[in-house]
């Protein structure tokens, strides 16, 4: 049997809210539209299906048993349409009631709690998942839509022809250094003096790492790696017990701030790290990625360097 096209859900909408109101006024008021607009809808389901669903008496329309049978089905029909939107709009990842956030170690010592907070501020009703890795990691989980967008440093690793950026701010590396290293007291530090010295980096993967190639290349010299880690937290905590020098950018300063200094490199050996959200194109509607990216804009402007 095909379904007469005749047959919508919006006639089915109105003929539920008819039902329960009982008066075609009252319907009307709920789904701000006119009297005539529910009647001829009701009409037009009737022709549709074929059977009477009401009886007349004076102006006034009765439910038959037909009409107390279809409203229990359609309630159900009416449900699970909704909620089959929701699931493939979720699918999809767009407005879900849940968003992931791709983001670097490095920041979630401040950049990433305020933009929560921000986030949470503008929908309340948003559960947040904050997803940790390295540059390539979580460009690879945005690709496959396991994270609703990342917040990294906009490397040539994460230019991608599917991908949008937002800036956030600029940082600059440093010389991570103990506390009681000779270096500590220093205004600035020349890198080359260190070719003899340990290092601690992280993994490939990490913007920092990569950085980091580039300011030793600068250098002339390629670092004695004393190990490599995964994550930020353990390198200064490394740093800070003496195993090694690292260069790191500026915003973990206050990570261990009583016992790592971060010290200036001199001007030959400057380099920013540009740190910012990147999205996918195909979700750029989403509405809880267009409150992050707000709330980003907010961030850039507040966190703008003063001229």
């Amino acid at each position: 049997m095909l379904i007469d096209e005749e047959f919508t859900l919006k006639k089915l909408e109105i003929f539920l809210a008819f039902m329960r109101s009982g008066n075609l006024s009252r319907a009307a008021a709920e789904l701000e539209t006119s009297n005539v607009s529910v009647h001829r809808a009701i009409h037009s389901l009737e022709n549709a299906l074929r059977c009477p669903l009401f009886k007349h008496e004076g102006r006034n329309l009765l439910p038959l048993r037909s009409a107390y049978v279809l409203e229990e089905r359609a309630q159900r029909l009416i449900h699970d349409v909704l909620d089959s939107v929701r699931l493939t709009r979720e699918a999809a990842g767009f407005s879900a009631e849940r968003f992931k956030l791709g983001a670097l170690y490095s920041l979630t010592v401040k950049t990433v709690p305020q933009l929560i907070m921000g986030l949470k501020l503008r929908r309340s009703e948003l559960n947040i998942d904050l997803i940790l890795g390295s540059n390539v990691d979580l460009l690879h989980k945005l690709k496959d839509m396991e994270v609703d967008a990342i917040l990294v440093s906009l490397d040539g690793s994460i230019n991608d022809p599917d991908c949008e950026q937002l800036p956030l701010f600029a940082d600059d590396m440093f010389l991570a250094v103990p506390v009681e290293s000779p270096f500590a007291q220093r205004a600035e530090v020349d890198l080359a003096e260190l070719h003899d010295a340990s290092f601690i980096t992280l993994t490939q993967g990490f913007s920092t790492h990569q950085d980091g190639v580039r300011v030793f290349q600068q250098a002339g010299f390629e670092p004695k790696v004393a190990m490599q880690v995964n994550d930020v937290f353990t390198l200064l905590s490394m740093v800070s017990s003496g195993v090694g020098y690292a260069l790191l950018p500026g915003r973990i300063a206050a990570v261990y701030e009583n016992r790592v200094k971060l010290i200036p490199l001199q001007a030959q050996y400057h380099l920013q790290q540009h740190i910012g959200v990147v999205f996918l194109k195909a979700k750029e509607r989403d509405p809880n990625l267009l409150a992050l990216l707000a709330e980003c804009r907010m961030y850039s402007v507040n966190n703008r360097p003063a001229p």
